[in-house]
């Protein structure tokens, strides 16, 4: 019986290509870190503009990184599980709704919400990228430098982030919700086409196995 064929990784196929899907994933974790170190800038022109209590602007805060610790090693497992493709590009699609909806929000509530499920979204979103990147390059330098790149990009995100927030929030604040979104909405129809779809394995066949006979009459022993 043969085995079920798994495709190449796409570093062993096309150098470009790889590369490119690098660039996606560490996309995600540019935008993960960012986005924290950007609202944490903006926090203070969004209590003064919507008017909310101390306790209200830090639930803001605070919701983020709730969803994001509690729900980290079960997006590991459900990567695992369930698929890291599907995970990956299922919770990034929900990140972008739930920053679309922070951007539209009029009172605290509305943004302590979205921000609860955007980290949450974030917790399945970024293990679901790392588990893409063992699984699609090659074991040894190549995979281990995707990895180091993977997390220095994450702490550049946070570090750039704080520029960007300052810049944004002379804008607007919305902007500090918007802006994720767009390079959301960027990753995500470049993923569509880049991520690799999962091997799945051929249901076993039965050796030796024939049609009920015709003139029905039970097999023989």
């Amino acid at each position: 019986m043969k085995s079920p064929s798994v495709p190449a990784a796409p570093a062993d196929r096309d150098g470009g290509r790889a590369w490119a899907l690098q660039l996606v994933l560490c996309g995600t974790i540019f935008l993960e870190g960012s986005d924290v170190a950007m609202l944490a800038v903006a926090v203070p022109t969004i209590r003064a503009d919507l008017g909310l209590t101390t306790g209200t602007a830090a639930w803001v805060m605070s919701g983020y990184v709730l969803g994001y610790a509690g729900f980290t090693l079960l997006g590991g497992r459900a990567a695992d599980v369930l698929g890291r493709r599907r995970m990956f590009l299922t919770w990034l699609g929900v990140f972008l709704a739930f920053s679309m909806l922070g951007g539209f929000a009029t009172n605290g509530w509305t943004l302590v919400v979205a921000r609860f499920v955007t980290g949450v979204a974030a917790a399945f979103m970024t293990p679901a990228a790392m588990s893409i990147i063992t699984t699609s390059y090659p074991e040894g330098p190549r995979r281990d430098k995707a990895l180091l790149v993977f997390a220095g990009v994450g702490a550049g995100g946070f570090s750039l982030g704080l520029v960007i927030g300052g810049l944004l929030t002379e804008l607007g604040w919305r902007w500090v919700f918007f802006a994720p979104v767009f390079l959301a909405g960027a990753l995500l129809l470049a993923a569509l086409r880049l991520v690799p779809a999962e091997a799945r394995a051929e249901p076993a066949r039965r050796q030796g196995h024939r049609g009920p006979a015709r003139g029905g009459g039970a097999p023989g022993p």
